[in-house]
């Protein structure tokens, strides 16, 4: 019967069995039997970094306000400040629109003669409608077609400017209202506002001096030139001849 004789020789690793070990790679690449990984050197230039968390801080890979499209950046104003192209006196021109693409105020002559054939149209409309019925040579009969005269052109008005934002005479004229915040044709209510203001105190008391008053503050009004009613409705009148 044989004894082990724990004083013989002993396996190599201190009496533990050995297992197969990697040698170490000297050249620092991939172990034997591994395909080699990309180095530093073979990653093209600008390539966005792979991997969790490598978006984290960038925009595309490109950093913070950059776009991936090779755009320029936008550069954003300080709080508070309008961006440029934007806001009153945007243009730097007197009777500029109020925001960008929006055509220039339209000039007082414009104006005031495209209103003048509205009114002289809708004061003739009142005259052949009151015509047949009333002396039109009495204080009575001239009142009523006046009274008649505006009605028509608070609805007229109304109805023209919520369309398109021209009236006969404005189209005559070549200018037409635009809402102020975006230079589009008035709004129904803003229509209908606009046409309020200006028509309803001139029937209750003193048309010529409510109209001068109202004609006078746009004359006065900067920058945008806006009467009494275009104030009311948040319009503004432009040309349509650039």
């Amino acid at each position: 019967m044989s004894t082990h004789d724990p004083s013989g020789p002993q396996p190599e690793g201190g009496g533990k069995p050995s297992f197969d070990k990697q040698p170490p790679n000297p050249g620092g690449g991939a172990p034997e039997g591994e395909p080699p990984g990309p180095t530093p050197s073979d990653t093209p230039a600008g390539t966005p970094p792979e991997g969790p968390g490598a978006y984290q801080g960038t925009y595309g890979g490109s950093g913070y306000g950059q776009d991936p499209y090779g755009r320029p950046p936008y550069d954003q104003p300080p709080h508070g400040q309008v961006p440029p192209g934007y806001g009153p006196g945007a243009y730097g021109t007197p009777g500029a629109g109020p925001v960008p693409g929006m055509p220039p105020i339209g000039t007082w002559p414009r104006r005031i003669t495209a209103r003048l054939i509205d009114y002289v149209l809708m004061q003739a409309v009142g005259v052949l409608v009151v015509g047949p019925f009333v002396d039109l040579g009495t204080r009575e009969g001239s009142t009523g077609a006046f009274w008649l005269g505006c009605a028509i052109y608070l609805i007229y008005e109304g109805l023209m400017l919520s369309r398109d934002g021209q009236t006969l005479g404005k189209k005559a004229m070549k200018v037409r209202v635009a809402m102020l915040i975006d230079g589009n044709s008035p709004t129904q209510s803003a229509a209908w506002t606009r046409a309020a203001v200006y028509i309803l105190p001139a029937v209750l008391c003193c048309a010529g001096l409510w109209w001068l008053i109202d004609g006078m503050f746009g004359v006065f009004d900067k920058p945008y030139r806006q009467c009494i009613h275009d104030k009311a409705a948040k319009t503004v009148v432009v040309t349509t001849e650039l």
